[in-house]
């Protein structure tokens, strides 16, 4: 969708944070929001006391189905069926933003014609959902006057996640919810400053600001500041250099704060091409499990320990201010890259962390009237073009970039890997409320340890326990095409029956031994949410 192609692919929410407690229909899909966001949480709960309706969409009961006035229990992995069979029913009932859709979109006639099969019996088919259910939701969002949806790796890791993106994209344009306060298309970022790294290039296919390396005037302008000559193609996403490693056309990796052996998918495949580098450096503040396997470690420094910004996932950039001196040979990030990129030829000549600032600013005009002095106090939010601008609260107003959004017709397609006669059980991932990410910074905090239950477990659904004679609390063995974990079984009627869920965080059973590396073909993403196993009495 080109006109919304920038933030949607910086995954950046078109509105702010503060504006969900003023949202009178709050669509959350994809997203266990008190879990993983819990302050976005509470601002949703907030929105429901002063009378907002909540729609959640969720195959698992997450704890926002308490406070929901219709929860949609769809199947996992068919979001965009869901999604075309509700825009369906608001094409179907004329409920559709007519004068916006004239006024600010294209493409709309072939959109709505691809919706015709998309009925909420086909939908119910599908999903699962009843199409009464599909209706009301439909319903509800169209005649809301301030709608929202929020989304997080629910709906983007996925084969077809870029699908669910565009549909939710669809829905939002045909009534009309963007270029308005308290409306709009909200992906919450699923870790601190996400948003700074992809606005700040940490896609191969970008330069600072999402602007694209194959585009020559892009290219000399940051040539002409850097004073030097840029590769015109992009390069390798990470799950591309995991088969690029494994197959031994990449030879080196640079791996800073992440820990792919937890986080990507099938563990033995990543830790298999880790080990089939000629050399691996990575930079962190802990010892890892990935770091383990590094011929060097770099001592990175915590958020306390440096200078710089922050961008959250409402586009508002930060001051970070260094409280604390590293430890022992740990040192600021920026030092150590300053320092590498030295040692290769290349002296970055920066005397302190607001010279970045400017630069960024020079280079993306978005930032251009974001200094220093200007978030002192409070962030501001980009686009901030000049130094007077108060920044942007939400986005499209008066329009989109492009001149006009566009909707994209997108097909239903099933999940690369679905249960079968060997592996009867979908296995979906996600995080808890007191862990974060692979458990680096969490697991070696005891009180959080304590609170969080400490031990690695798989939700089960009742049905499903009691005709393995499985009870709470056994050990039982979970495997997939690509390995087998013992883990301890929680019954629980949160998952779907034939569907269990099992949280990342854990070393000692990791999901991610389990799961499928099928991508998305558009944005290289893994289908983390849907895979197929079997579960075994240990």
């Amino acid at each position: 969708m080109a006109g919304l192609a920038t933030v949607f692919g910086s995954g950046a929410m078109t509105n702010s944070i503060p504006e969900i407690v003023n949202n009178d229909l709050i669509f959350v899909i994809g997203s266990n929001t008190t879990e993983t966001h819990p302050i976005i949480g509470l601002k949703m709960k907030k929105a429901f006391r002063k009378g907002a309706k909540l729609i959640v969409a969720d195959p698992r009961r997450i704890d926002l189905v308490r406070f929901a006035d219709l929860w949609l229990r769809q199947k996992p992995g068919t979001d965009v069926a869901l999604l075309n069979s509700m825009m369906h029913v608001i094409l179907r009932e004329s409920l559709e933003d007519n004068e916006f859709i004239a006024n600010h979109a294209e493409g709309f006639e072939q959109f709505r014609a691809s919706l015709a099969e998309f009925t909420p019996e086909v939908g119910e088919k599908i999903t699962g959902v009843p199409k009464a259910k599909i209706r009301e939701a439909a319903v509800l969002y169209a005649n809301a006057e301030r709608a929202a949806i929020y989304y997080t790796m629910g709906m983007t890791q996925h084969t077809h996640g870029t699908d669910n993106v565009f549909s939710i994209a669809n829905l939002a344009l045909m009534t009309g919810n963007l270029g308005r306060e308290s409306v709009g298309v909200n992906p919450l970022r699923g870790q601190n400053n996400v948003q700074g790294a992809s606005d700040m290039a940490c896609a191969p296919d970008v330069l600072p600001g999402y602007q694209k390396v194959d585009a020559l005037q892009v290219r000399e302008r940051f040539e002409k500041e850097w004073g030097v000559v840029l590769p015109g193609k992009a390069g390798l996403t990470a799950t591309e250099m995991t088969e690029a490693a494994l197959n031994g056309s990449l030879k080196a990796m640079y791996i800073m704060g992440e820990n792919p052996v937890l986080s990507d998918p099938d563990m033995r495949h990543t830790v298999k091409a880790l080990k089939n580098l000629e050399f691996l450096v990575v930079q962190d503040i802990f010892l890892t499990e990935t770091a383990a396997l590094a011929d060097v470690v770099l001592p990175a420094s915590s958020f306390a320990e440096k200078d710089g910004t922050f961008t959250n996932t409402e586009r508002r950039v930060q001051r970070v201010r260094k409280v604390l001196t590293p430890p022992g040979d740990a040192r600021e990030d920026s030092w150590i890259i300053a320092e590498i990129s030295k040692r290769l030829g290349y002296e970055m000549k920066y005397h302190a962390m607001e010279d970045v600032m400017q630069e960024i600013g020079r280079l993306w005009p978005a930032m251009a009237g974001i200094s220093y002095s200007r978030i002192e106090k409070r962030g501001l939010q980009w686009p901030c073009p000049t130094s007077d601008h108060p920044g942007t609260p939400y986005l499209f107003k008066g329009g989109f970039p492009r001149g006009k959004g566009r909707f994209t017709t997108v097909p239903y397609r099933p999940s690369a890997e679905l249960p079968d006669g060997e592996y009867p059980f979908l296995l979906s991932t996600g995080r808890q409320l007191f862990q974060y990410h692979t458990g680096t910074m969490t697991r070696k905090t005891s009180a959080i340890e304590a609170i969080a239950g400490g031990r690695p477990y798989v939700e089960i659904h009742p049905d499903d326990a009691a005709r393995l004679h499985i009870a709470d609390g056994q050990k039982i063995t979970v495997s997939s095409r690509r390995g087998s974990i013992e883990i301890a079984a929680r019954i629980t009627e949160r998952p779907l029956e034939g569907m269990v869920f099992i949280p990342f965080h854990f070393t000692e059973a990791a999901a991610n031994v389990l799961t499928n590396t099928a991508l998305d073909p558009v944005c290289k993403i893994p289908e983390f949410k849907v895979c197929a196993v079997k579960i075994e009495v240990s």
